[in-house]
């Protein structure tokens, strides 16, 4: 039987990148390939769900957009069957991903986000296609340097940056320098900012 570690399940609105405002269903797996200092999510603690049990839960709520997020959810081995479970159900599958993973074709909207913090595990990037990249602010000489590499290994329509929350303070001041720098004499200005408004509108 098919069993999938769920940390929660929960509808809300998309609260940062591109798609910010966007009604979707959330479920957050289990599990992680990294273990960032600042992460918000404890990905160790999870209830379990058969395939049935995890596709009943979704259809309690109203909306037809579903993200997939984590913990790392390319790490779960049995996602295919879900994805598929859901796309015939008629549902829009956006994925949230630390870029270490290959994405299953049947998602239909990627957000990587890679960590400078584990910049040397990012040599070998198998998910080169993305719809957006964010990555979190970190203050380090070669954090410009990072995102720069990022930008030639993972071809995306959309960079942004994010700051990074610590104890309830975001380094805000750091990351628009820093976004300011990375724009500078480009015509494009394709590096943006991605706040987590969700935490501003007090929502999930």
């Amino acid at each position: 039987m098919i069993e999938f570690r769920i940390v929660e399940i929960f509808e809300s609105l998309q609260g940062e990148g591109y798609n910010t405002g966007m009604p979707a269903v959330f479920i957050r797996f289990a599990g992680c390939n990294l273990n960032c200092a600042w992460c918000d999510t404890n990905f160790r603690q999870f209830t379990r769900f058969t395939l049935d049990t995890l596709l009943a839960k979704v259809s309690e709520y109203n909306s037809k957009n579903i993200i997939i997020t984590g913990g790392e959810p390319t790490m779960v081995k049995a996602l295919p069957e879900l994805l598929l479970s859901l796309k015939n159900a008629g549902y829009f599958i956006a994925i949230e991903s630390n870029g270490l993973g290959k994405v299953d074709p049947l998602i239909d909207y990627i957000a990587l986000s890679p960590k400078f913090c584990y910049q040397s595990h990012y040599q070998k990037i198998k998910q080169t296609t993305a719809n957006e990249v964010r990555i979190v602010t970190e203050k380090h000489d070669d954090f410009l340097d990072f995102c720069q590499y990022i930008e030639k290994q993972i071809n995306a329509k959309r960079y942004y940056l994010s700051p990074c929350e610590k104890n309830g303070e975001m380094n805000m001041l750091e990351t628009i320098d820093l976004l300011g720098k990375i724009n500078q004499y480009r015509i494009d200005n394709k590096w943006l900012l991605s706040l987590q408004t969700h935490k501003f509108a007090n929502i999930e």
